[in-house]
């Protein structure tokens, strides 16, 4: 009977290897275990679909199951999503979003919809790779090539678009990244074993909903504590560009093809997303970066296990276990808004950036929010004096703006993290409190940590934990990779607004 214990909960060492471990696969399947959705796929053979392990289905016998790294990986094996557990629409592996090396700086280059808009070719420029390296590097890992990843991508833009509007099939095609209604159809059939118009047929009744509105469920591993996240994201908006209203973090969005307009719910089992789109084409683009702000793709269960191992952070993560790291929609604006809450109060750094957002940002309407948030370039043209900051707060904004603006800084998703670490620090007026600030929040990197900030040390000694920098950094060792989890446990423990959701 040992084959039916509870599996291990997958972690960051298993990068790539998950769906290699057959007996381990095998119990997270019978045992229905919903931690490993998203790290693999089952695939049947005699059936032809492919599920999530937590898929509510009898399982199949042990000699029809595959194992597959990534639902493009099944799809191309020629096998079809599952109609019950719909495993396309898992939670993204926390891989992609955790690691910096070539592999997961394509995963979120592709999200970003960097295939769709300039081909294999462009992504092999932004990794510095061959198109066949890249092409090998993505089939040794994960089993599909970079335009299998992308396709599978649109598939699921495509069945969101299907079931959640009453969008013309015709006008869904373009929507979804496909280049023809026949392209657009072929694969739905492929992927679904629907038609597109049976997909339509068989979606639940949608709910009253504002015109134009997207209403979308947005998954996560669970746990999830919803108060510093979005108590964060609330309590640090800028005027004009988010608010928080009717229990919902709302905020416009800067898009490749437009702008956007999102609110965020947290509820019990998904975040429930309602976007409103200038362009629909953007639909997984604009997903993409919302599950990135709000850390949806992350695995609490291995952060919080490898947390819990220091004795004095363990009561504070046993409190309020499944805290993510609020991240950002665009990683040029943070690093703006960075600059501008050095040395100051969050009340101090909205202001700074409210200002800003009526000086250059551009105007849009949508209830309490009236901006998009200036682009880089409209920064740099900006006379500085609008900035009512100490002059060294002022050289280096324009630094920043300037090296955003010429291509010599790049905060992308795709961007290496420790060459970004070492521009930002080349700048003038920026010290490492800055610097891993927005490593944290805005590059995504799980292990960026900021020793010197006041919260934390306040926090440290409440706790016994050492509050100097550098003795600080030794005891942070042992929470490696998860360094930036610790800090949103550690500022938990302060009253803040940004620890609370608002009322």
């Amino acid at each position: 009977m040992s084959h039916f214990r509870r599996p291990r909960a997958p972690a960051l060492t298993d990068a790539g290897v998950v769906h290699e471990d057959a007996e381990r696969c095998v119990r997270a399947v019978r045992s229905k275990d919903a931690r490993f959705d998203g790290w693999f796929f089952t695939a049947v053979l005699t059936t032809r679909i492919y599920c999530r392990p937590s898929c509510p289905v009898a399982p199949p016998k042990v000699e029809n199951m595959r194992f597959y790294p990534s639902a493009a990986a099944a799809q191309q094996a020629g096998f079809r999503a599952c109609k019950r557990c719909r495993p396309d629409a898992s939670p993204g592996s926390p891989l992609w979003n955790h690691r910096a090396d070539s592999v997961a700086k394509a995963m979120r280059l592709i999200a970003d919809g960097v295939v769709d808009r300039e081909g294999v070719p462009g992504l092999a420029v932004r990794l510095g790779y061959s198109v066949r390296q890249v092409e090998r590097l993505l089939l040794a890992e994960l089993g599909a090539g970079p335009l299998a990843l992308a396709r599978a991508q649109r598939a699921q833009t495509a069945r969101l678009l299907i079931e959640t509007t009453a969008l013309p099939m015709a006008e869904v095609a373009p929507a979804a990244g496909f280049a023809s209604v026949r392209a657009f159809n072929e694969t739905v059939r492929e992927v679904f074993a629907l038609s597109p118009t049976d997909l339509r047929t068989r979606r639940r009744p949608p709910a009253p909903d504002t015109p134009g509105v997207l209403s979308l469920r947005l998954p996560f591993r669970a746990p999830l504590r919803p108060d510093n996240l979005f108590g964060h994201l609330a309590a640090t908006g800028v005027p004009g560009v988010e608010e928080w209203r009717d229990g919902a973090y709302r905020r416009t969005l800067r898009l490749p093809r437009g702008h956007g307009v999102v609110s965020l719910t947290p509820q019990e089992d998904h975040v429930a997303c309602k976007l409103a789109l200038s362009d629909l084409r953007d639909l997984s683009i604009a997903i993409a970066r919302c599950r990135r702000m709000l850390d949806l793709d992350a695995d609490p269960v291995a952060v919080d296990e490898q947390l819990r191992s220091d004795p004095l952070l363990a009561p504070v993560v046993d409190a309020g276990p499944g805290r993510r790291v609020p991240g950002t929609v665009d990683a040029a604006e943070f690093a703006v808004r960075a600059v501008l809450g050095q040395q100051v109060s969050t009340a101090a750094a909205r202001t700074h950036a409210g200002r800003l957002v009526r000086a250059a940002g551009d105007p849009i309407a949508d209830g309490g929010l009236t901006h998009l948030f200036p682009t880089s370039e409209a920064l740099a043209a900006l006379d500085p004096a609008v900035l009512a900051v100490p002059q060294a707060r002022r050289t280096a904004f324009r630094a920043l703006v300037e090296a955003l603006a010429g291509g010599t800084l790049d905060l992308g998703v795709g961007a290496d993290w420790a060459k970004a670490r070492a521009d930002l620090l080349a700048l003038p007026g920026f010290g490492p409190w800055t610097v891993e600030v927005i490593a944290m929040r805005a590059l995504g990197d799980p292990d960026a940590f900021t020793p010197t900030d006041l919260g934390i040390r306040v926090a440290a000694r409440a706790l016994g934990l050492p509050d100097t920098p550098a003795a600080l950094v030794r005891r942070a060792r042992a929470w490696r990779p998860w360094r930036a989890y610790a800090v949103q446990y550690l500022w938990a423990t302060g009253d803040h607004a940004v620890n609370r959701l608002p009322a």
